[in-house]
């Protein structure tokens, strides 16, 4: 089981290089984004010679369905877990005993509304909430282009909207109607 309180850092990675820096790294847990049919196991094994756990992506594995079977042959390869937008891929995943972490991406209010909804009913074991800072993407994407940028999604709190003006926000979006005045 992970230790998140001590080091909270997982590695997501996508590369074979990437895959290196990790089990070399202090991390505990590696977040495979992109790999195949051929290769899981190995990179299961490679994971645990290192002491890390190792979760696989369902939606991300070449030549591998993203249904319950597919599940069932991960399982096989020593995997400690997969990661998936879908319900059904967390569930089978608890059905074959293996972790899963059930993946939102949040773009407003209603995300959130709905991935509460889905987790109440889902087995997951664990929840990424996604995009875990907007305010970076703020500013990576206003040193990129030369256009305003509007900040919106999820911003209720006075203090979210100076983060994201502050961040190269122009203009701020919002359904929180107490701060349609301020």
């Amino acid at each position: 089981m992970l230790d998140f309180e001590n080091f909270p850092i997982i590695a997501a990675i996508k590369s074979e290089d990437d895959f290196e820096a990790a089990v070399a790294s202090e991390v505990q847990a590696i977040f495979m984004l992109s790999s195949n049919i051929l290769t899981v196991a190995d990179y299961a094994l490679r994971a645990h010679e290192a002491k890390k756990l190792l979760y696989v992506h369902m939606d991300f594995v070449d030549g591998l369905s993203k249904d319950p079977a597919g599940v069932r042959y991960l399982a096989t390869k020593n995997i400690d877990g997969i990661i998936s937008t879908r319900s059904n891929i967390i569930s089978a995943a608890h059905d074959c005993g293996i972790s899963s972490v059930q993946r939102f991406f949040m773009i407003d209010s209603r995300s959130v509304d709905t991935a509460l909804e889905t987790l109440r009913a889902s087995k997951a074991d664990m929840v990424e909430i996604m995009p875990g800072i907007a305010y970076k993407s703020i500013t990576k994407i206003k040193n990129s282009i030369n256009i305003p940028i509007i900040a919106g999604g999820l911003i209720e709190q006075k203090d979210e909207i100076f983060h994201a003006l502050g961040s190269g926000a122009a203009m701020i979006s919002t359904g929180k109607r107490e701060l349609w005045n301020e």
